[in-house]
């Protein structure tokens, strides 16, 4: 079955269709969530609110993207609207005002491990983790990431920017200190 005829199905109410694409896209959706939660049971939450709200608004779904992209979108956004709520206390700064200068250059040395960079990740202030997500593992861009955490564009590349700078400082003193 084709994934337009299951959607369509979906938008009809069709169960077992909705049960197909459940199936198909709940790993994945999981591991998205996971990314950001770093908790199973909040990850599990969050993806069944995202799949509930996805069929509640299919009707909405208009194939411009795949249905994957589009439920990827919905879950990333319950991600981050659940840390948000989480939070006591957040400070929104306005980086607005900073020139940008564009730095394309993400290499690293050779024996940094993948887990070595997400843990890195995983140890900046939330306001660059969650950019350096979408942009590196997520793979949006500067205009998406800055419509999903309702920032502007120039905010984001600034966020970006920052945030690479100070991945690659927690990486050169992690291989610092286990060198020594």
């Amino acid at each position: 079955m084709f994934q337009i005829d299951i959607v369509e199905q979906c938008k009809r109410n069709d169960r077992k269709a909705q049960l197909t694409l459940y199936n198909q896209y709940c790993q994945g959706m999981f591991c998205v969530a996971m990314r950001f939660l770093k908790n199973e049971d909040d990850a599990e939450d969050i993806v069944q609110e995202a799949f509930i709200k996805a069929f509640q608004k299919i009707s909405q779904y208009r194939g411009e993207v795949t249905f994957g992209a589009w439920l990827k979108k919905i879950v990333v956004n319950k991600s981050l609207d659940f840390l948000k709520s989480k939070q006591l206390k957040t400070v929104e700064l306005n980086e607005g005002y900073m020139h940008i200068v564009e730095d394309e250059d993400w290499t690293v040395e050779e024996t940094v491990t993948v887990h070595e960079v997400a843990q890195a990740i995983a140890g900046l202030p939330e306001k660059y983790r969650y950019v350096l997500q979408l942009f590196l593992v997520e793979g949006y861009d500067h205009n998406e990431i800055s419509e999903i955490l309702d920032i502007t564009s120039s905010t984001c590349r600034t966020r970006l920017l920052r945030g690479k700078g100070q991945l690659k400082e927690i990486l050169k003193r992690s291989k610092y200190v286990a060198r020594s």
